[in-house]
């Protein structure tokens, strides 16, 4: 029996990359409003929206979970996209350490957390007390025992409302580094220049 070539994420990451490369020859380097009314960049995870098998994976691949909560009509979000995503050295640094899931602060798709639970996107940004977009939630490097620990005691930080670019890369920065295990964000600005 031969094993099988595409993983799920593989084969999703492979047909929704087909149809950005289909559309315009070449893959498109500005984010889009969807149907949905969110900006949407080319490089976000593409998700069966299960967060154990997308932090397994992120893991895998040397990379972090983030999720990036966002709402339409989000000024602020779409200025995260427009301006701080727009940055090369911001969005480039991001792709490499990270995999971003977009979820709707009032969305209906059906995503499982890490305690097996089938939630909405709505229901799930409460479970978490998710309030403001874009809000980003960052997780642990690893998966073992997160079901365990209550929901906010999940996420390693988050950034509530809209960074300015410097602040936005630094963020990412601090978790990447790990430095939320050596003090606090705001520490880790004073120190890091």
């Amino acid at each position: 029996m031969h094993a099988p070539l595409f993983s799920r994420r593989g084969f999703l990451a492979l047909t929704s990359g087909a149809a950005v490369v289909a559309a315009g020859g070449e893959a498109r380097a500005e984010p889009a409003p969807g149907e949905d009314g969110l900006y949407h960049e080319p490089w976000f995870l593409q998700s069966f929206l299960d967060l154990r098998e997308d932090l397994e994976s992120a893991a895998a691949s040397g990379k972090r979970l983030v999720i990036m909560w966002e709402l339409r009509g989000c000024p602020y979000c779409r200025e995260t996209h427009l301006v701080n995503f727009a940055d090369e050295a911001i969005a480039s640094y991001i792709r490499d350490n990270f995999e971003v899931l977009q979820l709707n602060l009032i969305g209906s798709r059906k995503v499982t957390d890490f305690d097996k639970q089938e939630l909405s996107e709505k229901d799930l940004a409460q479970k978490y007390g998710i309030r403001f977009t874009p809000t980003f939630q960052f997780f642990p490097p690893q998966a073992a025992g997160i079901e365990a620990k209550e929901p906010m005691a999940r996420e390693v930080t988050r950034a509530p409302g809209y960074l300015k670019p410097q602040h936005f890369l630094a963020m990412f920065r601090f978790v990447r580094e790990r430095a939320y295990e050596r003090g606090s964000f705001r520490e880790f600005l004073a120190t890091s220049g």
